[in-house]
């Protein structure tokens, strides 16, 4: 990212020069297809515009600051502008609106990615440096937003970006605060996805625990083989609990209802289905039909040599290591257009299974630690909220700890109850920003 300061002087905003206590992030896109900044800039550097953000994004990691950061800006429309600092994305020159936020492609489609995506990534960056700036949590509710969420909190306008133009790309907003946390702390936006290749992370018994919940009459011989998972997955470096939640997406949580296989074709990720009414490929052993489909894993996911005996035919058709993540095993997600699906987000929904499966078993923990209060933390940092309930999704209280030690007396998924709150269970805190005494 090449941050170039290039202040709106003679913009109506600029000269307004009110100020804001900053409080969070609003990204935005610019809505019609113009890649270059100067363009906006020319237009918004006059006394009669009605539009100034704090900062343009092109695709080369220009970053254009216009506005200081604390200056409150004419970016959304609403009450966002007395909090939030505002920033645009250009969009790429190979797109045509058709109506509202609807687009169509006029070009070439790998550079409308190709832009969307550098776009996001000097976001990423940008924002990582201006929530360091300001102490801000890119993950607390509120704190970093789009347009379009902005608008449904009744704080901007009424606009789609800019989920209008990521979506197709499987980019979401929830994937960019992952993101911008990620990178704050050191890393990359990709240490945020999910690798293929590691250690499973959910048991059997979880997996059978799940499959039971969600399937109900499912076979005895299906429940028998998923330990088969985690030791074909073992062998070969897979995560063999990614590959059981993507046989859960693909078999229907092996009811096969609407499936291009069936059961006793031992074949449970649809390998061989390249087209409608296709059967898929058979194979003679359940331990077989998973050991397929650890191998087709493994060659989206690495580049190192199989373990086993090859015996996935489709093995050869795959290029090599272009899928190392889960989110990006969907092809309109996969930065190089590749992947096992063409369905649209097919990454994110086998990670919404493997989420569920992993979260059998969580409640009686929880519940196990809630008998363990009350105990005391110790807080250092001034401002931590203090909410209403137990998660971001509850209102803020408008107080803050301070820095001491406090007493909790219940805790509930990661929230801790203070006991002055006790009462009327209205003062809960993020234990993540305690430590234990």
């Amino acid at each position: 990212m090449n941050l170039v300061q290039n202040y709106l002087t003679q913009s109506g905003c600029y000269k307004t020069g009110k100020k804001i206590t900053v409080k969070g992030l609003m990204i935005h896109s610019v809505g019609c297809p113009q890649p270059k900044a100067d363009v906006f800039m020319k237009n918004w550097n006059r006394a009669d515009a009605n539009a100034c953000v704090h900062a343009i994004i092109e695709p080369d990691g220009d970053v254009y600051q216009l506005l200081p950061w604390e200056h409150r800006g004419w970016h959304c429309g609403g009450s966002a502008n007395n909090t939030h600092i505002g920033v645009e994305m250009t969009e790429p020159a190979t797109i045509k609106y058709t109506g509202g936020a609807n687009w169509t492609e006029t070009g070439d489609g790998g550079n409308t990615k190709a832009h969307v995506l550098a776009t996001y990534k000097y976001a990423v960056e940008l924002f990582a440096h201006l929530c360091q700036q300001y102490r801000l949590d890119p993950l607390a509710d509120g704190v970093v937003i789009s347009h379009s969420e902005g608008c449904k909190r009744g704080i901007a306008s009424n606009h789609g970006d800019v989920e209008h133009l990521w979506s197709k790309f499987g980019l979401t907003m929830e994937q960019f605060r992952k993101d911008i946390k990620s990178a704050m702390d050191g890393g990359t936006a990709e240490d945020s996805l999910t690798a293929i290749m590691g250690k499973p992370a959910a048991t059997a018994e979880q997996m059978k625990s799940y499959l039971k919940k969600k399937n109900p009459s499912v076979a005895q011989t299906v429940l028998d083989m998923l330990p088969l998972y985690l030791s074909e997955g073992e062998a070969e470096g897979v995560r063999g609990d990614i590959a059981f939640a993507q046989s859960c997406l693909e078999t229907g949580n092996f009811a096969f209802s609407g499936s291009a296989v069936t059961l006793s074709q031992n074949n449970f990720c649809g390998l061989g289905v390249t087209q409608r009414g296709r059967a898929g490929l058979s194979f003679d052993t359940p331990q077989l039909g998973i050991r397929a489909q650890v191998q087709h894993l493994k060659a989206y996911a690495s580049t190192d040599a199989l373990i086993n005996e090859k015996i996935d035919p489709r093995f050869r058709y795959v290029t090599r290591g272009c899928a190392p993540y889960v989110e990006w095993l969907g092809q309109k997600e996969n930065p190089q257009w590749k992947g096992w699906a063409a369905g649209e987000k097919y990454g994110e929904k086998i990670l919404s299974i493997l989420k569920a499966v992993m979260d059998e078993g969580k409640v009686q923990f929880m519940e196990s630690i809630t008998l363990s209060a009350p105990y005391m933390v110790r807080i250092s940092i001034p401002d931590l909220n203090i909410r209403r309930g137990p998660g971001t999704s509850y209102p803020k209280t408008g107080k803050f700890t301070g820095v001491g030690i406090f007493t909790v007396v219940e805790e509930k998924d990661g929230w801790g109850l203070l006991k002055a709150y006790a009462e009327k269970r209205d003062g809960w805190i993020s234990l993540a920003y305690t430590t234990r005494i």
